[in-house]
């Protein structure tokens, strides 16, 4: 297995070589990356705005601090289980979920579980 990761085929290299050296792929790619980026950014916001109107009395600023696709939720491995359990969401056992899969529509649904998960010990 080692030989596979230590040794990936060519073909996503000469795709993404052939996206980069193409001006209007690139373009078209840059364009597609800043839209993937606004709409986590908008799923972060949601999620935040529906933790506060749930719990006001915590701070939920880190949802917004962090970047990128995944945020650290802050749960405890008891709170995790609890969360696929009794919310079916699914994330690491550090509490890491991902926000990429997260659709606006689902924001408040995660929201409800994380507060309802925060009062297990």
């Amino acid at each position: 297995a080692r030989a596979i990761y230590s040794t990936p085929p060519v073909h996503g290299a000469r795709i993404a070589a052939t996206v980069i050296n193409d001006p209007v792929l690139f373009a078209r790619w840059n364009e597609e990356m800043g839209e993937m980026a606004g709409r986590i950014k908008t799923v972060r916001a949601m999620l935040y705005d529906n933790l506060c109107k749930l719990n006001p009395d915590k701070d939920w600023s880190f949802v917004t601090r962090q970047i990128g696709m995944f945020s650290f939720t802050g749960l405890n491995p008891n709170q995790v289980k609890h969360m696929t359990e009794k919310h079916a969401i699914y994330m690491t056992g550090d509490g890491r979920i991902s926000l990429a899969g997260l659709s606006q529509a689902k924001c408040e649904y995660l929201a409800n579980a994380i507060v309802d998960s925060f009062t297990v010990e």
